[in-house]
């Protein structure tokens, strides 16, 4: 996608002085492409229902020592028939896991072809016209095709992201629109393709944790399991110290697959510092997330990560989560438990209900799993 230059504002139309938000909270809500599009002054202020940083403050990025920068997986040395490699592969896999809880993958065996149409499909349907998006417009979390624009931040409610987004369900059951043309096809056979990918990721991890190969897929009903896509825009934004993309957070799943449009966004946090995550050409950027974090005890953390926005180009971002099964019931792992010697650091919920725990109860910067921590005396 093409970088756009930056544009301005007519900050008086745009600002949310009424105290409610109005533009975004209109019969017709408006997006951030659209407020992009509509702006004709020459100011370069945002909206003040964008600014985030009196409340966010967080901190900033740094820069990494020259010891330390995210693992890079090869998957065709895990996929390996070679058992010397395959047993290299496995052991830098759970290295990854512990150490950082993200990584790229290199040698996936997703086509780099479809990986650019997957991006150029949804970047053609977030800039379509808002009578087209709208028709999938929605607040409920539960809507297996949804377009939106930012999302409520509980403790800034007239506050908004700078972001505009669609998310389907993808699996068990295929969703998406079916405008514009091609973009349900490249949908389905991405998704697919890196449904593949995790399946086989999940079972390096089990063998990493010195369980059976299908441990993890047949306690998650990974066949299954919910699939979750998500397309998000971040348009350039005049002011991007003030504003945010997505604020510092964990995935709700088990393991979430990321690409972009080459423009960099993705800042991860490791060891209490917030690093730049700049992804190598056709690489995947793979995350551990939630339930994998409970269901190993939290022997695998789920990493706070944030999105953040830039002056100069508009990004897009392709984030596909993959979780259990909504019905199943994620606890910590009795057999890990046992192996490790420590007892259950987190209660069991339904990964549904987790789900709706995330969307009901979010806190900036604080992982939802906090929430269902045992506390001991």
């Amino acid at each position: 996608m093409a970088s756009a230059a930056a544009p301005a504002f007519h900050q008086s139309s745009l600002d949310s002085s009424s105290g409610g938000g109005a533009a975004l909270n209109a019969p017709k809500p408006v997006s951030v492409k659209e407020l992009l599009d509509s702006s004709t002054d020459s100011s370069t202020a945002i909206p003040t229902n964008y600014n985030t940083s009196s409340f966010l403050n967080e901190p900033a990025v740094s820069e990494p020592d020259d010891q330390e920068s995210i693992p890079v997986i090869d998957f065709g040395l895990l996929t390996s028939p070679d058992p010397n490699q395959r047993s290299q592969a496995v052991q830098d896999l759970t290295k990854a896991c512990e150490e950082w809880g993200f990584f790229l993958l290199v040698n996936h065996g997703v086509p780099e072809s479809l990986m650019k149409e997957t991006v150029e499909a949804c970047d053609r349907f977030l800039n379509q016209t808002m009578e087209e998006k709208l028709k999938f417009a929605g607040r409920d979390v539960w809507e297996p095709i949804r377009f939106g624009t930012s999302i409520d931040i509980k403790v800034a409610a007239n506050c908004f992201l700078w972001r505009d987004f669609l998310k389907l369900f993808v699996h068990p059951h295929f969703n998406a629109p079916t405008k514009p043309e091609g973009l349900s096809e490249v949908v389905q056979e991405y998704s697919k393709r890196t449904r593949q990918v995790v399946q086989e990721l999940l079972r390096g991890i089990s063998e990493g944790l010195g369980m059976e190969r299908g441990f993890i897929e047949k306690a998650m009903n990974f066949e299954s399991g919910f699939q979750l896509f998500a397309a998000n825009l971040y348009p350039p934004c005049p002011q991007p110290e003030l504003a945010m993309g997505i604020p510092a957070h964990a995935d709700h799943g088990l393991l979430t697959i990321l690409i972009q449009n080459g423009v960099d966004g993705l800042q991860i946090q490791h060891k209490g510092k917030w690093f730049s995550a700049k992804p190598i050409p056709n690489s995947l950027v793979v995350n551990t997330a939630d339930q994998l974090d409970i269901f190993t005890n939290g022997k695998y953390k789920s990493i706070m990560h944030r999105a953040v926005v830039n002056s100069k180009s508009a990004r897009m971002s392709i984030a596909v989560a993959h979780g259990p099964s909504l019905d199943t019931e994620v606890s910590p792992s009795p057999e890990l438990m046992e192996k490790e010697g420590r007892p259950a650091v987190f209660k069991p919920m339904k990964y549904k209900e987790y789900m709706e725990l995330q969307q009901t109860k979010p806190t900036p910067g604080v992982p939802c799993s906090e929430l269902i921590r045992i506390r001991t005396p």
